[in-house]
């Protein structure tokens, strides 16, 4: 009779970053001008690698690729908190939740996959230069960057369907800016244990299997970069890589802090921040880590600012 008795939840409220009502309107303009920025700088060398042929190397595909991703992890999540900052609605039904769930799952995952592949194309590039044309062919490229998709299309598919299994009866307020699945749990009145226990597997293979191939290729073109007698190719390798690291580090210690340490979710403020990095601060960085420093894009942004 209970259960019969419980009404079923299809309407949640996020909470958002703060509920302060006089940081509403400052946030609404720092995340307006962030989301703005990062769409203009992922969006901006997609096209850039599209429309100049000097840019339709390996390594751009790639850069151009992980921007494409970054923009569809940043426009799942900003725009929602961007309209709860200037609205008192901050209501989404079950339908969009899981969505935006699932857009920015499959981004995140795609993302893993092509660090590993960009740090595979760094590899062959500096430990073998002279078979780099045959190792990293266009169709080996574009199986790659097809791969990778694929992977962050199909791994959110399992946690989706097992969302299906939660009833949501007990309270709608989600206390995160967006739809994050740990905090759907915490207010699911069906034991999400499986739920947890799936997420935290596959969270923590994907991350360790991808961040260790990552490492593995870092450490062995930076021991090629060592070995290197000329100055100026061993400055330029260095340079390239280690612009790399920073933004491999931070992605990947804010998902390990959220979805794999040890109790994750208790902290609902320290789960903001970790997940607004991965959210919001990584896309906008990604391009200028990644392409600002690189002349070939530079010169290719001149020239469409000539046109």
């Amino acid at each position: 009779m209970m259960e019969t008795n419980k009404t079923q939840v299809t309407q949640f409220v996020l909470t958002g970053l703060t509920d302060r009502s006089g940081m509403q309107a400052p946030l609404f303009l720092v995340f307006l001008v962030i989301y703005l920025t990062t769409m203009v700088g992922n969006l901006g060398l997609t096209f850039l690698t599209w429309k100049d042929p000097h840019l339709h190397t390996p390594m751009y595909l790639f850069l151009a690729s992980l921007a494409l991703a970054d923009a569809c992890s940043s426009s799942s999540v900003t725009p929602k908190m961007l309209m709860n900052f200037l609205s008192n609605n901050h209501m989404i039904s079950l339908a969009k939740c899981i969505t935006q769930f699932y857009i920015f799952a499959s981004s995140a995952t795609t993302e893993c996959f092509l660090l590993v592949v960009m740090a595979y194309d760094r590899y062959a590039a500096i430990c073998n230069p002279l078979l780099y044309p045959v190792v990293m062919s266009n169709r080996l490229c574009t199986w790659l960057i097809s791969v990778s998709y694929a992977i962050g299309f199909l791994h959110p598919v399992i946690h989706v369907g097992l969302l299906f299994r939660l009833t949501f009866c007990r309270s709608n307020i989600i206390p995160h800016f967006y739809c994050e699945i740990l905090s759907l749990y915490t207010i699911s009145c069906t034991d999400p244990s499986l739920n947890a226990l799936v997420i935290f597997i596959f969270a923590a293979c994907i991350q360790a299997f991808t961040f260790t191939t990552i490492m593995v290729s870092y450490t062995r073109v930076l021991f090629a970069i060592l070995k290197k007698k000329s100055e100026k190719g061993r400055s330029k390798a260095f340079s390239t890589c280690s612009a790399h690291l920073p933004s491999v580090s931070l992605f990947y210690g804010t998902l390990f802090f959220m979805y794999v340490r040890p109790g994750s979710g208790p902290d609902q403020y320290q789960d903001k921040m970790y997940s607004l990095f991965y959210t919001v601060i990584i896309p906008l960085l990604n391009p200028f880590i990644y392409s600002l420093r690189n002349k070939e894009v530079l010169g290719a942004l001149r020239k469409v600012i000539k046109k």
